[in-house]
């Protein structure tokens, strides 16, 4: 997010589901939509079957939108600035750029263009595996539309690469003039529910809500006097950074909220050693969870049917949710936690209801000045919304982007942090399944659920397997450089040969005790997508 951030100035959908429908064009990259955005996966199946859409997917499985698609890039995981480069060469190369958008929006575009020739899709194959007639069909496919729309998601930003990937996939659309319109646009498609209002409201080390800067000291002056309190200049530590500083005793104390690190984050073992490093840990959240159970002090929170608010959705959609129901037992909703927590160490944080928080939102945050109780009882409404009289705005970036002019990057192709070799043959990626959500803290306590999806599995290719001596069903043992888990094996020609795949929700089968903690440099986001590993029979 944060290179679309640099890009854009947010890092958000610059366009609404909706716009599904009206795209000419849909290339969706390193997104398994049907499983990870059911109901956006849905609508991309609607928009190619009943209003015409052509689909590009690029994924190294053939995930189920593969059979809805006109073109499939089988890529290599890691090398999908290669690919974005090559399908620009073709771009550029048969003059389907839009010449007018790149002129009276842009700047940077030589710089970029300096760098395209290498990437011919002949060079392009050798780096990624996808055919060179393929990536010659999907540029014409993605250069001849009216309104071509990309989307994305993890398979994007999980790798040391993944800003690049980001500000690749921006050079993509503004050469094409896919910005600023209906049925076009970038599209991050968010990974949990309201983490894209998490962001909105300050959830990030570097801004306070609205994205407004922390060492930009009028945003900075404006909260510091509605609060009562002097804030810092400088920008904090991401999560990542927080477990490295916590490992080495550097960071004493955490306080985490609605996560689970010991399932979710990378190399399991490091998770674990730097959490009990600290001298004092707090968890707050609806269930006991893996991360809780090795906590000091364990707050417990009200669920989403417990409590008045907000979510914002993926499109920038601020939707209330209203209370149905008393919290179990000693559970409150966040806002009350956290006021009580800083009125007990000596600052008066009292508010009497969520409401009365939305409203100091409108007067801090310009984005959400427009957005109240009361005009969401009416339904929801996308920011920026500037003002009560505003509708809300569907569509971003739609006369200037928020720098003034879209910035091309000129972005080169860099390997994965951890390649396969004779020690770790294979090629690790991680993922999701329908059946459950992240870590399994609500899906995993579903017996329907459970039933559909009981165990980890690990996808292997027919090839691969009969190398190893491994049938299908077999229970195996798959070993990073960082630990062994052991899971099922599913045979399929789905996969790239020398790649596997898991999903990584199941606490008895962890993939991230697997994965590596490399991460991108800028978003600090760790490699989950690529690392190397060896299987064999358990």
């Amino acid at each position: 997010m944060v290179g679309l951030a640099k890009a854009f100035g947010s890092g958000a959908m610059t366009n609404s589901i909706d716009d599904m429908l009206d795209a000419s064009v849909i290339f969706a990259i390193g997104t398994n939509t049907t499983e990870a955005h059911p109901i956006i996966g849905f609508q991309i199946k609607k928009a190619v079957r009943e209003y015409g859409a052509k689909l590009i997917i690029v994924d190294p499985r053939r995930i189920r939108l593969v059979d809805f698609a006109d073109v499939w890039l089988q890529i290599k995981p890691g090398t999908n600035i290669a690919l974005l480069n090559g399908i620009m060469n073709v771009i550029l190369g048969e003059d389907l750029v839009d010449h007018d958008f790149i002129a009276q929006r842009t700047e940077g575009f030589e710089a970029l263009k300096a760098i395209l020739p290498k990437y011919t899709p002949d060079a392009v194959e050798k780096i990624t595996g996808v055919p060179a007639e393929d990536i010659r069909k999907a540029a014409r496919m993605y250069g001849a539309a009216d309104r071509a729309i990309i989307c994305y998601t993890l398979g994007i930003t999980e790798h040391v690469t993944g800003t690049d990937n980001v500000l690749a996939i921006a050079n993509l659309a503004m050469m094409t003039g896919n910005i600023g319109k209906r049925g076009a646009g970038v599209n991050p498609l968010r990974g949990q529910n309201n983490v894209q209002g998490a962001c909105d409201m300050g959830g990030l080390p570097n801004v306070l809500p609205g994205y407004q800067r922390v060492d930009d000291n009028a945003a900075r002056a404006k909260f510091e006097k509605a609060w009562g309190v002097t804030l810092p200049s400088k920008p904090g530590l991401t999560e990542t950074d927080m477990m490295e500083k916590a490992a080495s005793c550097e960071l004493k104390a955490m306080y985490i909220m609605g996560e689970n690190p010991m399932l979710a984050d990378p190399d399991t073992h490091h998770v674990e050693q730097s959490l009990k490093s600290l001298d004092f840990l707090v968890v707050q959240d609806i269930f006991l969870t893996e991360t809780a159970q090795l906590a000091d002090v364990v707050l417990p929170a009200a669920s989403f049917g417990e409590k008045d608010g907000t979510y914002t959705n993926t499109e920038r959609r601020v939707q209330r949710i209203r209370k149905a129901t008393e919290p179990p037992g000693n559970a409150k909703p966040d806002w009350q936690i956290i006021s009580e927590l800083s009125l007990a160490m000596g600052y008066p944080m009292r508010y009497n209801s969520a409401e009365e928080i939305m409203e100091e939102v409108g007067q801090l945050t310009p984005s959400f000045k427009g957005i109240s109780y009361a005009r969401l009882e009416s339904g929801g409404i996308q920011w920026p919304c500037p003002a009560e009289d505003h509708p809300g705005t569907p569509i971003l970036h739609t006369g200037t982007f928020t720098r003034g002019r879209g910035l091309f990057h000129e972005i080169e192709h860099r390997s994965s942090a951890e390649e396969p070799d004779s020690e770790y043959p294979l090629m690790l990626t991680t993922g999701r399944n329908l059946w459950h959500y992240h870590t399994r803290t609500m899906t995993g306590k579903s017996e329907g659920l459970n039933a559909l999806a009981p165990h980890n599995w690990v996808e292997i290719h027919p090839n691969d397997a009969a190398k190893l001596g491994i049938v299908h069903g077999d229970m195996v043992a798959v070993e990073s450089r960082r630990g062994r888990i052991t899971a099922t094996a599913v045979v399929t020609d789905t996969i790239l040969q020398g790649l596997v795949s898991m999903p990584f929700h199941y606490a008895d089968s962890p993939a991230n005790l697997l994965t590596n903690r490399a991460a991108d440099p800028v978003s600090k986001t760790p490699e989950f997508k690529v690392c190397a590993v060896k299987i064999e029979k358990a």
